[in-house]
């Protein structure tokens, strides 16, 4: 027994040098991704913004503090702390990084531990168990095993598992963008239903004043039943205006409170008073390039193209041969009927190799399949780069072009105030008719809300601009957070 064991032992010291140069040369790692390319070759700038405008990623760390709007910021920073679509995003890294952790584990052996007791008793007579004994056994043992990793499949799985932990790390970074710029666009719309219902409800009480000064001159015979009907008609149309503004008011205010995690059936803002819009400030865009770079659904875009490649090696990697090795070390205690024998040392070892040779087609079928999603990412990628690029300068053409907008309505306001000024008091000394009034009432209205919608579209377009520009995500925390644990708080 004993040189059987000493025989084990060596045919074990061999194996183990054997498992050392595999190792060895099953060490290599797998070849990096290429970066990919966009499908178009982008333009040094945009065609909207300024030629020298330069990204300003540290000012714009927190975009929506520069709104000097402390409710506006509370209301961010909450949202960021309590928003569900920001703890899911964590959630989903918690689980990549597990997905990861788990093939990772595969490039190491497994460790086990194996106990046994056994016993038997014949009961027959002494002489009988001479040849058959009553035995009891304890046995235990330390078990390995492990699959090496001769063509590297098992690496590409791991090194795509970390891709998705990487794509899932920065979804969380994409998610706070998403949710920041909601509150702040759910805000400012808000706000601006808040003004255009002051407007018309302002309107509408003038409107019927003028409605109640025409009926008193309709008794006096100065004014016909037509111009009354008029008169009143127009503060009817104003206070159809008030239903639909309030349904917009209250809209914001639950999908706030969603944003929130509060009680959608709880006011988020109940008081509402007059609200100073924003000045208008300058933003920088960087190059169009920088994009990839910045905003993080291409970050992640990217991440995922680089983990579906890597599973094609993976998928290759099945046809070529696979070593498989394990051993069973232990010591043994046994008793032969009342003999207890002294304890000895036992081993099993193994090393088993397989190779396909006929499958009729299946793993390259599987090639063929991870080469199509592969495929299929990098055109997603591309695709996510060029809607990227427009979305910028959708939202600087709107930008521009608003600024011009608000710029003629405000002097249109001003013109129309007067007018409106003069033309109620030439009403009022009969010396224009009422129609020509409501004429002009109508006109200042439709002026006023026109600046106000102006005002919100310019700021709702600024908002859309660092939401495109990809806020101030920094690439540099990905690497961070590939290796701390996820809690409530952004990696």
């Amino acid at each position: 027994m004993k040189k059987f064991n000493k025989s084990i032992e060596r045919h074990t010291a061999r194996h183990s040098l054997g498992l050392v140069a595999l190792a060895f040369l099953s060490a290599c790692s797998v070849a990096p991704v290429q970066p990919p390319s966009p499908s178009t070759p982008l333009s040094a700038a945009f065609s909207q913004g300024a030629p020298a405008a330069a990204a300003t990623r540290d000012v714009d760390a927190a975009w929506w503090v520069g709104y000097a709007d402390p409710t506006l910021t509370a209301l961010v920073d909450e949202a960021l702390s309590a928003n569900q679509d920001v703890g899911i995003a964590l959630q989903r890294v918690i689980q990549a990084r597990a997905g990861s952790d788990a093939q990772a584990s595969r490039l190491w052996p497994t460790v086990g531990l194996q106990a046994s007791a056994s016993r038997s008793e014949s009961g027959l007579p002494a002489p009988v168990k001479q040849g058959l004994p009553d035995t009891r056994a304890l046995r235990a043992g330390v078990e390995v095993a492990w699959e090496i990793d001769l063509a590297g499949g098992v690496r590409a799985a791991r090194d795509a598992a970390q891709a998705d932990a990487a794509a899932a790390v920065v979804g969380v970074e994409g998610a706070r963008l998403l949710v920041a710029s909601e509150v702040a666009r759910q805000y400012f719309v808000l706000r601006g239903a808040d003004e255009r219902l002051r407007i018309v409800q302002a309107l509408a009480a003038a409107q019927r004043e003028t409605a109640t000064r025409v009926a008193s001159r309709l008794r006096e015979g100065q004014a016909s039943a037509f111009d009354l009907d008029r008169a009143r008609a127009e503060a009817d149309a104003l206070d159809a205006q008030v239903a639909s503004l309030r349904t917009l008011a209250g809209v914001s205010q639950t999908r706030l409170a969603v944003l929130l995690d509060r009680n959608p059936s709880v006011r988020v803002i109940v008081d509402t008073p007059s609200y100073a819009w924003p000045r208008t400030r300058e933003i920088g865009t960087g190059q169009p390039s920088e994009l990839l770079m910045r905003r993080p659904d291409l970050i992640a875009a990217e991440a995922r193209f680089a983990a579906e490649t890597l599973r094609v090696n993976e998928a290759r990697a099945q046809w070529w041969p696979k070593l498989f090795l394990s051993a069973l070390l232990g010591r043994q205690d046994l008793r032969l009927n009342a003999l207890d024998l002294a304890p000895v040392h036992f081993s099993n070892v193994a090393l088993a190799f397989a190779a396909p040779l006929f499958n009729a087609g299946r793993i390259d079928a599987g090639i063929r399949a991870q080469s199509a999603r592969a495929e299929e990412a990098l055109l997603t990628w591309q695709k996510a780069v060029l809607v990227a690029v427009q979305e910028v300068e959708d939202s600087l053409l709107v930008r521009s072009e608003e600024a011009r907008r608000s710029a003629a309505l405000a002097t249109a306001v001003e013109h129309r105030r007067r007018s409106l000024q003069r033309a109620q008091s030439l009403q009022r000394e009969g010396q224009i008719d009422l129609l020509v009034l409501l004429d002009v009432q109508r006109s200042a209205l439709s002026s006023e809300l026109a600046l106000s919608d102006s005002r919100l579209q310019q700021v709702l377009a600024d908002v859309q601009l660092y939401k495109a520009l990809g806020g101030a995500f920094a690439p540099a925390s990905v690497s961070h957070a590939m290796t701390s644990p996820t809690e409530r708080t952004p990696p």
